[in-house]
């Protein structure tokens, strides 16, 4: 996995285009430790993509081809990497961006249902692909993708394995918009460069709210609502913005 930062931005690319970016054991590491100490204070955007002609065709299957001694052995390993991800973006304080420049196929399409904003070339492909292989949807694809495409969705994906393109994607707001290949640089940039002006802390709260308030009770929720912009309006980001509203200029947050 290649890892790059530079201003504010950390750029995660799977960087295996011959194999399609599928994803090993030691790549889901890497991703994990990349993430998990991925900070508001070094970090204002995480971009995830691909190198080449896919973003990923999902875990590697020759690398995992090899069927663990038990169920606990194959629990340890899948937690231990897969779920070691799957955590770290949930969890993540810095917004997660997808720059989906080719086919998100499995535990790829997990990925970008797992990031919190999503953009893909008009020209991707998506499945749920697990059934292919005898597998359920991980990587949080049981725990996210019903969240965001709805449960009925969910379930044709799921259990059909079916190929669906970028377009549908975006209808079913896996993506968040389909964009001609030639212009997904440039906006996904755009969102970068908002979101790398924004309140980095702050965006981290609103994404914890939202994640944690999932699967809450609603008085719970709004409980925990509450606890957190108390927590926003005694940041330095919240007098900043306020000021810069008083004087009419665009805030400039740290």
């Amino acid at each position: 996995m290649e890892i790059d930062s530079d201003d504010g931005v950390l750029r995660l690319t799977f960087d295996r285009p011959d194999a399609l970016n599928a994803i090993t054991m030691e790549t889901a590491d890497e991703l994990a430790d990349a993430i998990e100490a991925a900070t508001p204070e070094e970090d204002d955007v995480i971009v995830l993509t691909g190198e080449g002609a896919a973003f990923s065709a999902g875990g590697d299957l020759e690398s995992l081809a090899e069927t663990p001694e038990s169920s606990q052995a194959a629990y340890e390993e899948v937690t231990e990497t897969f779920g070691r991800v799957v955590e770290a973006m949930l969890e993540c304080p810095v917004p997660i961006v997808a720059k989906v420049n080719g086919d998100a196929i499995g535990a790829g399409l997990s990925l970008v249902a797992l990031a919190d904003i999503a953009y893909a070339a008009a020209d991707a492909t998506f499945s749920c692909a697990f059934v292919r292989v005898g597998l359920i949807p991980d990587t949080g694809g049981t725990v996210m993708l019903p969240h965001i495409v709805g449960l009925r969705a969910a379930k044709q994906l799921a259990f059909t394995g079916e190929f669906f393109d970028a377009e549908r994607a975006a209808a079913l707001e896996l993506v968040n918009e389909a964009v001609p290949a030639e212009e997904l640089d440039d906006r996904v940039a755009e969102t970068v460069e908002r979101l790398a002006d924004g309140p980095t802390a702050t965006i981290g709260m609103m994404k914890q709210a939202m994640h944690e308030n999932l699967s809450r009770p609603w008085d719970e929720a709004l409980d925990y609502e509450n606890l957190l912009q108390a927590q926003a309006r005694t940041s330095d980001a919240h007098k900043e913005g306020v000021a810069a509203f008083l004087e009419d200029r665009d805030p400039a947050f740290e």
